[in-house]
């Protein structure tokens, strides 16, 4: 990729920058896919981080080039997509926490063995089963099939707060929201 400005998201921006530039962006896999609703920031100076200890096999991607993604596995069960943002080598990403279902719902509903549109992609690991993300996308350029990433419409307002399901660096506010939405994994206080 020649310009790292996908989706009007200029990905060699601070993750904090990223994540929030994300609300609204729609993102499909393979064609299945919804608006970002929900998402949050780490760099490698967070200690909250996967790269703050430096590179390993498993976050390997995270120092790669920006506007690829980076999965991995949380907890052994779920896979977790995020966005790799600033140079080759810092080790910056965006978790995509949750969407707004919009295309491809029967593939999301029959992914997730559920017809409650709410339970599709309200976190990272449900995220990611409706949308069919493995390891396998880990690496992968976002500008690339199966990835499509199409601008968020303009007057967005977005909402921030602390992360979730961390233990380190807590009250950093870097988990970003789009404003009233009843598709995030948890309301924004």
């Amino acid at each position: 990729m020649s310009s790292n400005l996908l989706a009007g998201i200029d990905f060699h921006a601070p993750s904090e920058l990223v994540a929030r530039q994300l609300i609204g962006v729609t993102v499909l896999v393979d064609g299945v896919g919804g608006r970002i609703v929900e998402t949050e920031a780490y760099d490698r100076e967070d200690p909250a981080s996967h790269a703050y200890s430096g590179p390993t096999d498993r976050n390997f991607a995270m120092f790669g080039p920006p506007a690829h993604a980076y999965v991995y596995r949380s907890y052994g069960i779920h896979w977790c997509l995020n966005f790799v943002c600033m140079e080759e080598g810092h080790g910056a990403g965006v978790l995509i926490r949750a969407l707004e279902p919009v295309t491809g719902l029967e593939t999301m509903r029959a992914r997730r063995g559920t017809q409650d549109d709410w339970l599709l992609c309200s976190g990272p690991g449900k995220l990611c089963q409706a949308l069919g993300v493995t390891r396998a996308l880990n690496g992968h350029a976002l500008d690339t099939a199966p990835f499509e990433l199409a601008p968020a419409p303009a007057g967005i307002e977005v909402v921030s707060g602390p992360r979730i399901g961390i233990s380190k660096a807590i009250d950093v506010p870097w988990r970003f929201g789009l404003a009233g939405s009843r598709w995030v994994s948890r309301p924004f206080r």
